[in-house]
């Protein structure tokens, strides 16, 4: 499977519980005041409270689509860009 774009929470929601993407790109900002997500033409922004140090928003990133999508964080994995603002989403259903 491929990228797949959404344009809302429950649209993206769907999608990973009923198998239609396991990947999808993330821009992460971090040390923002509240988590938040919004959906962009080309990526999901995810706004994490963690600074990015020693793999702090990394992990919170990891809670955060964890908490949303209602799924074990272990099915959950950083596939690109642990480094990088933008990175690749794996889900194991």
């Amino acid at each position: 499977m491929g990228f797949v774009l959404f344009s809302n929470l429950d649209e993206f929601k769907d999608s990973v519980k009923n198998g239609l993407t396991d990947k999808f790109k993330i821009k992460v900002i971090p040390s923002s005041r509240v988590d938040s997500i919004e959906f962009c033409e080309d990526f999901i922004k995810i706004k994490i409270k963690e600074k990015a140090i020693e793999g702090k928003a990394n992990k919170a990133i990891i809670i955060f689509l964890s908490d949303i999508l209602k799924i074990a964080k272990s099915k959950i994995k950083i596939e690109n860009g642990e480094h990088s603002s933008i990175k690749t989403i794996q889900v194991f259903i």
